[in-house]
């Protein structure tokens, strides 16, 4: 009878401890299904997650808008720069705005500045300030020539290249010619006719 109780304690005990070991391999089954392997949790938690598709348009218009922005306030006419018809040249922007008699700009571009920059103040073209087509200071063929006024000797105005390039580099040295592409440079033939004022802005 003793031997039977026995047996019947050590049976009892090893279900027991089956049970537990089938407990503990479940919970560790139940994990790893919720975390996936360790590797993939790292993963997980070091990835960031990528913008839908709308976002990426967003951010994308907003860039835009926000370089549109920049150059609408480069572009924009400087105060101060006199009133009526007339050329306004921004020495520190390399900037030309043509403004019309009713105070609208009619066209605005950038240049590229000789070496010898004309003082700000007001200038007028003249007859004799108007050339079609010349040979620049610096060697080059240009053409609508548009000078207005000199500085130490040197011829200062607007050109452009007959070819359309525009000069690189650093500006030969005794130059007043203030370089413009040919489409920009026909367009200040057409409207820095003689009598025609130029205000240099700083």
């Amino acid at each position: 009878m003793a031997r039977n109780s026995a047996g019947t304690f050590v049976a009892g005990l090893t279900a027991a401890a089956l049970a537990v070991v089938g407990f503990l391999a479940y919970q560790a089954s139940a994990a790893q299904d919720r975390h996936g392997p360790a590797g993939e949790r790292g993963a997980a938690a070091s990835a960031s997650p990528s913008p839908s598709p709308d976002a990426a348009r967003k951010d994308a218009r907003a860039r835009e808008d926000r370089e549109k922005s920049g150059e609408r306030e480069e572009a924009a006419l400087p105060a101060d720069s006199g009133t009526g018809e007339r050329v306004v040249y921004s020495l520190r922007g390399d900037r030309v705005w043509l403004v019309g008699a009713n105070e609208q700009v009619t066209r605005t571009y950038r240049v590229v500045p000789g070496a010898v920059d004309p003082l700000p103040g007001e200038y007028t073209v003249s007859e004799s300030g108007r050339t079609e087509r010349v040979t620049g200071s610096d060697g080059v063929p240009v053409a609508h020539v548009v000078l207005f006024t000199q500085v130490e000797g040197v011829v200062v105005g607007f050109s452009a290249a007959v070819d359309g390039s525009l000069p690189e580099g650093r500006p030969k040295e005794g130059t007043g010619g203030i370089r413009s592409r040919t489409a920009d440079g026909e367009a200040m033939w057409r409207f820095a006719t003689a009598g025609t004022k130029v205000v240099v802005v700083p």
